[in-house]
């Protein structure tokens, strides 16, 4: 509460939220390879309000970057399948042309498939570590041989990973290289509010260097109002949750994200094994982290997750192929053998009842593995957010 009215757009009037926000940065950074100058530059970022605005200002700061470098007007980027919808919210709003490329069998990005889509417009390339969809990480290291190679931009999103697979390395995990170590990684997105367990809204965004980061700042210099420079999407932003967020880091420690990494790894091999023994269920790929997704051909998994919800369980649904994935946290670990028993209970309930289900997740994403209607989809989800506002 003490910071609850303060905003670091005014750096000199709230010089502990700025100092704040600079520490959050730099513990970050550390974590992700900050000390790595073999390929130049001082790895420099902004907190920002989430992974979402994260990327977005990777993206935008990428854009200009390659305009200034090469005079790239018309830019262009390429990603795998698996990457964030964020992605694709980017493309909208700075003009960018997007280029999804299909995943490999290992449900990975394509290094060929993507090498083989490389323009003289192209401005960036995307891994994750890992992807949302699978948990599964992306060849990193080729991907950063690749950018540099092509003198391109490469963004890697930590999200999701970026508080675990630096710890999940240290207690023996065979975690392949994922940060700024990988030459050829210009930028990084990386949740605190995930793993790192902080207030929800905060996210952080580094850069390899100053030359990159300061196409992300606005500076307006002839305004009647005065003089106006913003680093980050938002103008005012809340002082609250940058000190929310160093309160978190600064209170768990390194220790405590080691032994909490302890728990949700062991946590989630768990549940991979429980998944395994129920043999009308298979997991997708091979989960890198704390993600584990997994289909059926032999029930309607959409039908699993909607008996799973009514037991009080909430899975994300997939698609291509049809699945659900579990993202586990600390508080899956009291509770590990439970869900494993109410998973299989649910797989046997659909298997003694086949058929569509009314209401639910199935009837939207089509029972046997049939997709529907993608426009019809996409304006009923549109209406539906238009309704509820």
């Amino acid at each position: 509460m003490r910071f609850a009215h303060t905003n670091p757009l005014h750096l000199d009037v709230f010089q502990s939220v700025v100092r704040f926000e600079a520490e959050v940065v730099a513990m970050t950074a550390a974590l992700l390879g900050s000390k790595e100058k073999a390929y130049g530059g001082q790895v420099c970022g902004n907190m920002t309000s989430g992974g979402t605005e994260s990327i977005l200002l990777a993206l935008k700061s990428s854009r200009d970057y390659m305009k200034s470098k090469k005079g790239i007007t018309r830019p262009e980027m390429i990603i795998p399948e698996s990457a964030h919808s964020a992605y694709d919210k980017a493309a909208q709003y700075f003009n960018i042309k997007l280029c999804r490329v299909p995943v490999t069998r290992e449900f990975q990005a394509d290094v060929k498939a993507i090498k083989r889509r490389i323009k003289k417009n192209t401005i960036l390339i995307v891994g994750s570590a890992p992807g949302f969809p699978h948990g599964i990480i992306d060849p990193i290291e080729e991907l950063g041989q690749l950018a540099s190679s092509f003198g391109i931009c490469f963004h890697v999103d930590l999200c999701l990973g970026g508080f675990v697979l630096p710890f999940a390395r240290k207690l023996g995990y065979p975690v392949p290289p994922f940060d700024f170590s990988v030459e050829g990684v210009t930028s990084i997105s990386v949740d605190v509010h995930k793993y790192g367990l902080a207030p929800k809204g905060t996210s952080v965004v580094l850069y390899r260097n100053h030359d990159i980061r300061k196409h992300q700042f606005v500076a307006v210099t002839e305004w009647s109002g005065g003089l106006y420079v913003s680093p980050t999407i938002a103008g005012s932003r809340p002082g609250s949750l940058i000190a929310g967020a160093w309160a978190a880091m600064m209170s768990l420690g390194l220790e405590g994200y080691l032994e909490n990494t302890r728990v949700i790894m062991e946590v989630s091999k768990r549940i991979q094994k429980g998944i395994k023994e129920i043999p009308e269920l298979f997991i997708i790929g091979r989960p890198d982290m704390t993600i584990v997704a997994f289909g059926s051909d032999a029930v309607d998994i959409f039908e699993v997750n909607d008996i799973l919800s009514s037991k009080g369980w909430h899975l994300n649904a997939l698609q291509r192929p049809n699945s659900i994935h579990i993202c586990v946290t600390l508080q899956h670990g009291p509770v590990v053998e439970e869900f494993l028993k109410d998973l299989k209970d649910s797989v046997q309930t659909v298997k003694e009842n086949p058929g569509p289900v009314s209401g639910g997740l199935a009837p939207i994403y089509g029972a046997a593995g049939k997709m529907p209607d993608r426009v019809l989809v996409k304006d009923l989800l549109v209406d539906f957010m238009d309704s509820t506002c």
